[in-house]
């Protein structure tokens, strides 16, 4: 195995991190120095900034992504034993945090041009029981708000979305985390928006529950020493809020530049459909910030998925998976549904590849990724 850096990698987060640099130092040295590191200013500021370039009123910082859609899900009032719609080919966080809130998942399918849930599938889903939707805004393109909003409004669900994948993103004239009573984001360090380490962040336009986010993340206490919810610790740190403060302003370019990017492949990648080479449809124009570029390898391909991206790999092109199982097939959690039950979702997983995708990434390394796939479907 070599041990040589790829010619393209997957992410390049220091194309985003060099020209900052000094920025994010000054940030960090004033949290140091003024020692303010847990629930300060820094989290205040960036809590408003987020929040208001998302398009509603509130926002409060956690731990992770996770924990703001738990905790969320809780101060939306969400009770044991309620049943909450998701898509089968989630990432597993999104059914972790409805079991977390003591809720049940109920998957269902997702369309296959978009990857994105299918709400003909989940009318079908809906019982006496169900009081919420999380429609996914995977990869960088949300679920249509104007659809979501009749299939909630139809059946009286609380909308909230999972937006880990959305920062900025927009459709329809709804800013991602701008469509229901709450969203919920991520600020891993690859994503649209990275910290330094995790982060999360719940926005809303419900000042109420904003209230009763803010005292379930912190150990359920309003005060300092009194605990009127069962809540935990989860609170987004002074120094990633700093660090995030910094990077917001350059997030609508980095989003820009993604989308240009995929434009460029859209293009290159053209010809190679009729060879099974199928990107993941976008249907949101400019409104998808593109987190993830994602083909599809059908069965009209010479190749499988699998030895496709084992070829990329030897010619130094680092891809992805996301994801390779669907919830239901994974081992910790079989007992949301049977192989079988999901088959859009369970053929996406077989089928998709991400390639790299990241601020900076040149024309040339798109046109060296595209010549590479060309070549393992010729060899």
């Amino acid at each position: 195995m070599s041990n040589r850096p790829p010619q393209v990698p997957f992410v390049n987060l220091s194309l985003q991190h060099q020209p900052i640099q000094s920025q994010i130092a000054e940030a960090i040295r004033k949290i140091i120095q003024e020692g303010d590191f847990i629930l300060g200013q820094a989290l205040a500021e960036f809590e408003a900034a987020f929040a208001a370039a998302s398009g509603v009123k509130y926002g409060v910082g956690v731990a992770c992504g996770t924990d703001a859609i738990a905790l969320g899900l809780q101060a939306c009032g969400i009770n044991p034993g309620d049943e909450i719609i998701i898509p089968a080919n989630t990432f597993i966080a999104t059914a972790i945090a409805v079991l977390q809130a003591k809720a049940i998942p109920i998957l269902v399918d997702c369309d296959p041009e978009t990857a994105l849930i299918d709400l003909t599938a989940a009318e079908t889903a809906v019982t006496s029981k169900t009081k919420a939707i999380i429609p996914v805004h995977l990869y960088g393109q949300m679920v249509s708000p104007r659809q979501l909003l009749d299939f909630a409004n139809r059946h009286d669900l609380i909308i909230f979305e999972d937006a880990a994948q959305a920062h900025l993103a927009h459709r329809e004239g709804y800013r991602a985390g701008s469509i229901g009573k709450a969203a919920a984001f991520s600020f891993y360090p690859s994503k649209n928006l990275g910290s330094f380490g995790d982060g999360g962040m719940l926005i809303t336009n419900d000042a109420e529950l904003t209230e009763k986010m803010r005292t379930l993340r912190n150990y359920g206490a309003p005060s300092k020493y009194l605990h009127t919810e069962i809540g935990t610790n989860s609170r987004l740190d002074n120094l990633q809020a700093a660090v995030l403060n910094v990077k917001l302003p350059y997030l609508e370019k980095w989003n820009r530049d993604r989308t240009e990017a995929a434009q460029h492949y859209d293009t290159l990648l053209e010809p190679l459909k009729r060879k099974g080479i199928v990107p993941i449809a976008n249907h949101s124009s400019s409104g998808h910030i593109y987190h993830l570029y994602v083909i599809k390898i059908t069965e009209e391909s010479s190749i499988d998925r699998n030895t496709l991206q084992e070829k990329l790999a030897q010619h130094g092109i680092q891809t992805g998976i996301h994801y390779p199982l669907p919830c239901h097939l994974q081992p910790a959690y079989q007992n949301l549904g049977n192989p079988g039950d999901f088959p859009h979702a369970e053929t996406l997983c077989q089928q998709i590849l991400s390639l790299p995708m990241y601020p900076g990434l040149s024309n040339t390394q798109i046109e060296q990724v595209v010549r590479a796939i060309v070549l393992s479907l010729n060899c």
